[in-house]
Formats: structure tokens, C-alpha cells, sequence
């Protein structure tokens, strides 16, 4: 096993469950599930198939003989073909009327629907565990001031929590786009070579209403009620589009937050947890290097790649049918499902343990709140009975000043001494005039009333996801 390459998303990042979606027992069982649906809608239907063939095919779901099946699929070229007949090698009694009436897509196409929904329920589960996630830290860390960055400069004070939901926001509206790509899934059914469902009528005789019948029983058997009522061969592959764009958003709130949280991280205000004997640099042992985040951002920008391979799928699909999206496809969709998963293991591993450095983050706030704090000064000094003009122009002088001297390598921002020393400033309040929480405006109102607007309603919707542990481990 070691001797060939082996996908870093099953072998090192997603979770056990979502990698077993896309394997192949679940794939080819699925198939086997999708043939004796079909069988049985076709019995329902007054077609002679008995009661026994359907049976023999039921024992014989997850029996799958991968080697007869490779074995076949090296003399006929053709993968659905081959476990046709390595199934009716199980099921000898049920050979004659293993996948009457379809074509390959039947099986090929509706398999792809049924593990597109699951996954999607997957995804869907932890982007709402996640959001809890960040409510709760949101929440808690709601009226603690820091500084605001705007283009990585320090700009007016926000408070930790307040910028936690700005990453929560984002994932609410991916968790939104997910509600609605699951909303608009349908199954293709049964349509037949180019979807005009011809072999159905002919084994029917021309009966319109019982073609109809069997579209509607086999996709009820997996759930699904409704079936897109136009197809070629195949479902349109801009279904697929449209899926991959939806993971690729969540791979954009993840990178954008990774990468937030890397830059808070070389602050020292926030970070990832870190465990006890974690290594953060085999040559530097003093290092705690944010690799949750920058594992965040190297999958995030996996998958926000993928979009143009499915849009160019899309787009390049001839009349009826063409092949060329079956390789591609292979690749694209379950590794897009594997990539998000693993993001959204980092995100249920790094955030409910994110790591706030308190001291740092007020220590942070008092060296620049002097010159965020000149206007308020201004104004104070104004009230006392200043001249406005020439207490700007002194203020701007004293800030340039204090702003030097720490380019300078001063230690410690003296702006205000240099305030509180000059005679034309009366005798200021500054203990009142430098309290961090006059400056960071309605942020803590913002925290409660976004979480009771925004993250309640999720927690209510998905009382059970919430409730329960999602994350798999991570490997670190």
C-alpha cells in the first residue's frame, strides 16, 4: 500500500464517513439498490418479472465480487456492462431482467444524485455545528475591545466578538446556498439513451401513464420526489456546477477566516488551539505555527479551483450526450465533497478551542487608543473652553511627534503625556476619555442581536445537529 500513490484527502484530511460515501461498495451497492428498484416499479407496473428474481437480487446488494467484476470489465470496456454481469452472477435467476429497459446513466447518473443529497446533508451538518460554534464564541467574547484592521492598519476599536461574526455571517450564507442546492436536487429517473424514454414505452406498449408511473416509483424509492422532467442521457452537468460552487463558497468564508486568524495569530491576540506536545517547527522549538489555519487556506484554495473544471463541464456537453465529463467528473465531485469536509473538520477543531489573548489584545488597544482617541480629546478640550483650530493643530503636531518616536524604536506610545504636559490643554478627564469601550461603538449590541436574529433560528432548525459531536478527528 505503501508503493502507490494514495489520495492525501482519504489517507490524511476527511472524515472515515465521508470518504466511505464515495467508495466504491457504496457506489456499486447503490447501483445494485437502483436495478431492483427499477425491477420492482416494472413487476408493480404488470411486467413479468417475479417475485424470486427480485429476491435473489436483495441477498445480494452488498456481495460485490470485485475481482469477477474487474475481470469483466477488461473484456467488454465497459464498467456498467461488467457489473451487470458480475451481478447476475450472484443472482443467476435475475439475469434476464437486470436493467430492462435502461442505460448506463440510469445507474451512473441517479447514483451520483443519491450521494450528491447525502453529502450535501453531511456538509450541511457541520456548517450549522460550526456556526453554533461561533455564536457561542461570538457570545462570549462580545464586549471585549480590540483593535479594528482596515487594510492591516490599525483602525477604530470593534470587539472580538463582533469580528467573530463576520465569519459567522459568511457561513450563514453558504449554509444558505446548501439549503437551496438540496431544496432543487432532483432524481433523473428513468429517461432512457437520449431521455425521449422510448425503451420504457416500447416495454410498455405505448402506455404514456405507466412510463410516467415508473419515473415517479423508482424516484420515490430513494427519496427523492421529484425527477427533472427534461434530461438527455444525463442529468445537465450544470447541477453539478452549481453544487461545486456552493463547496467552493464555504472554501472561501474558510480561507478568509484562516487567514484572518494566521494574521491575529502573529499579533499574539488569537489563536489555534495548541496541544500539549504539539511541535510547531521540527528546528525552532519556541514556534506555535497556525497549521489548522494554513491547512484551512491550502484546501480552501483547492476547492475554489474546481469550479471552472465543473463550469467548463457544463458548458461542453454535446446535444443528447458526450463522455468526456466522466473522468472529470470522477475527480471533481467527490474530491470537492472530501476537501469541504476536511475544512469543516479544521473548523470544528480550531474554533470552539480558539485561544483569545486577552492581556495581548488590551495591551494591543492601549498603544494605539491615544491616536484613535484624538478626536474624543479634541472634543473634551473644546467643551473646556479651548479654541478648536489650534488644538488641532497642536494635537497633530503631538501625534506626528509620538508617531516617530515608535517608528524611532520608542517602547511605549507617550502621545498623551505629551498632551497632558502642553498648557494650552486644560485639565482633562483622561481615564474617562481613554476607555476603550467608548470607542467600539455598537458592537456588543451588534453580537446579540446577529445571534438572536441569525444563529438562533439555525440552532432551532437543527436542534439535533447542534446537540450532537460532528468533528472527526483531526490529524495534526
Amino acid at each position: 500500500m505503501h508503493e502507490v500513490y494514495d489520495n492525501p484527502l482519504v489517507a490524511r484530511y476527511a472524515s472515515a464517513s465521508m470518504a466511505r460515501l464515495w467508495s466504491a461498495q457504496v457506489k456499486f451497492s447503490t447501483w445494485r439498490r437502483l436495478w431492483i428498484a427499477l425491477a420492482e416499479a416494472e413487476r408493480t407496473l404488470g411486467l413479468e418479472i417475479t417475485a424470486e428474481q427480485i429476491a435473489a437480487m436483495k441477498a445480494n446488494v452488498d456481495n460485490i465480487d470485485f475481482v469477477a467484476a474487474d475481470a469483466y470489465e477488461k473484456r467488454f470496456r465497459h464498467d456498467v456492462m461488467a457489473h451487470i454481469h458480475a451481478f447476475g452472477d450472484m443472482a443467476p435467476e435475475a439475469r434476464p431482467i437486470i436493467h430492462l429497459g435502461a442505460t448506463s446513466c440510469y445507474v451512473t447518473d441517479n447514483t451520483d444524485l443519491i450521494l450528491i443529497r447525502q453529502a450535501l446533508e453531511f456538509v450541511r451538518d457541520k456548517v450549522v455545528a460550526v456556526i453554533d460554534a461561533f455564536g457561542r464564541f461570538a457570545t462570549q467574547w462580545k464586549a471585549l475591545p480590540c483593535l479594528g484592521y482596515t487594510h492591516f492598519q490599525p483602525a477604530q476599536l470593534v470587539t472580538v466578538g463582533k469580528r467573530a461574526t463576520l465569519w459567522c455571517h459568511e457561513l450563514i450564507l453558504d449554509l444558505g446556498e446548501i439549503e437551496h442546492r438540496l431544496a432543487g436536487l432532483r432524481f433523473l429517473g428513468v429517461k432512457g439513451t437520449t431521455g425521449t424514454q422510448a425503451s420504457f414505452l416500447a416495454l410498455f406498449k405505448g402506455d404514456h401513464a405507466r412510463v410516467e408511473a415508473l419515473d415517479r416509483l423508482v424516484a420515490q424509492a430513494f427519496g427523492f420526489e421529484q425527477v427533472y422532467r427534461v434530461s438527455g442521457q444525463t442529468y445537465s452537468r450544470k447541477v453539478d456546477s452549481q453544487v461545486v460552487g456552493a463547496l467552493a463558497g464555504i472554501a472561501e468564508s474558510a480561507h478568509r477566516f484562516g487567514m484572518d486568524l494566521r494574521l491575529l495569530a502573529h499579533e499574539r491576540e488569537l489563536e489555534e488551539p495548541f496541544e500539549a506536545e504539539q511541535i510547531g517547527s521540527s528546528a525552532m522549538p519556541y514556534k506555535r505555527n497556525p497549521m489548522r489555519a494554513e491547512r484551512m487556506c491550502s484546501l480552501g484554495r483547492f476547492v475554489q479551483a474546481l469550479p471552472a473544471a465543473a463550469a467548463q463541464t457544463a458548458a461542453c456537453q454535446w446535444l443528447e450526450r458526450t463522455l468526456d465529463d466522466s473522468a472529470i467528473r470522477r475527480l471533481v465531485i467527490p474530491q470537492a465533497f472530501l476537501a469541504v469536509d476536511a475544512i469543516l473538520n479544521l473548523y470544528l477543531s480550531v474554533v470552539p478551542g480558539l485561544v483569545v489573548n486577552a492581556a495581548v489584545t488590551a495591551r494591543r488597544v492601549h498603544e494605539e487608543l491615544p491616536f484613535m482617541a484624538t478626536e474624543n480629546l479634541l472634543m473634551a478640550a473644546v467643551s473646556a473652553g479651548g479654541d478648536r483650530q489650534d488644538l488641532h493643530a497642536r494635537i497633530r503636531e503631538h501625534s506626528l511627534a509620538a508617531s516617530s518616536a515608535l517608528k524611532a524604536g520608542a517602547t511605549r506610545n507617550d502621545l498623551l503625556e505629551r498632551i497632558g504636559s502642553d498648557p494650552l490643554f486644560p485639565r482633562l478627564d483622561w481615564e474617562s476619555i481613554l476607555d476603550p469601550t467608548r470607542y467600539v461603538g455598537r458592537s456588543a449590541q451588534q453580537v446579540d442581536d446577529f445571534v438572536k436574529a441569525e444563529v438562533e433560528p439555525i440552532r432551532d432548525r437543527y436542534r439535533a445537529q447542534v446537540s450532537r459531536r460532528l468533528e472527526d478527528e483531526v490529524r495534526v
